[in-house]
């Protein structure tokens, strides 16, 4: 039956995933108490490009540096894209509990490798890439990194495909009982 608390679940799941390319990974920004330079920065799943970057630098307003160029963040989408496919094809499987319960456990784990690179590769390497451009270029004090929604987002889809995957094996568990008592 398709209306069971896991296809729920899943579809929360993959709902999470879409949120995950609508808000951004985290925002930098860095400013210098000795001139008027403002310098932020966002990291998203598809970057966003900023060509005025330069006339914004030459004026001393807020410069918002631009992602495009500086990190590929291609394996997030990837890997993003392939736990929202999951989390929906598996929704589908309801009538084989067996392999419903491992396409949840492979999203599960494209999950927790996303969270992982995201942390050890994405966030790191484009905080880098915006100190060295606040701090060397620009002048600026020490940035100031904060964690926005598209970096907790993951974290939720991991725990509603681990409720996911219990809920299934629970119901695995009963059909099996019931067939032991035929």
């Amino acid at each position: 039956m398709i209306q069971r608390i896991q296809s729920f679940l899943l579809v929360l799941a993959a709902v999470g995933v879409v949120l995950m390319f609508m808000f951004p990974i985290a925002t930098y920004s860095a400013l210098s108490e000795q001139s008027n330079y403002v310098v932020s920065a966002e990291l998203n799943l598809f970057p966003k490009s900023n060509p005025d970057m330069l006339k914004q630098i030459e004026s001393g307003l807020d410069v918002q540096m631009e992602q495009a160029g500086h990190i590929h963040t291609w394996p997030l989408v990837v890997l993003a894209l392939a736990v929202g496919v999951v989390s929906l094809v598996s929704i589908f499987l309801y009538r084989n509990r067996v392999v419903q319960m491992r396409v949840v456990m492979v999203g599960f784990l494209l999950n927790v490798v996303y969270v992982a690179l995201l942390f050890l590769w994405a966030v790191d390497a484009y905080g880098r890439e915006f100190t060295t451009f606040a701090t060397g270029i620009m002048g600026l004090d020490e940035p100031h990194t904060v964690y926005s929604a598209g970096t907790y987002i993951p974290f939720v889809t991991l725990v509603l495909l681990f409720f996911a995957q219990r809920a299934i094996k629970r119901d695995e568990l009963k059909v099996r009982a019931a067939d032991r008592l035929r």
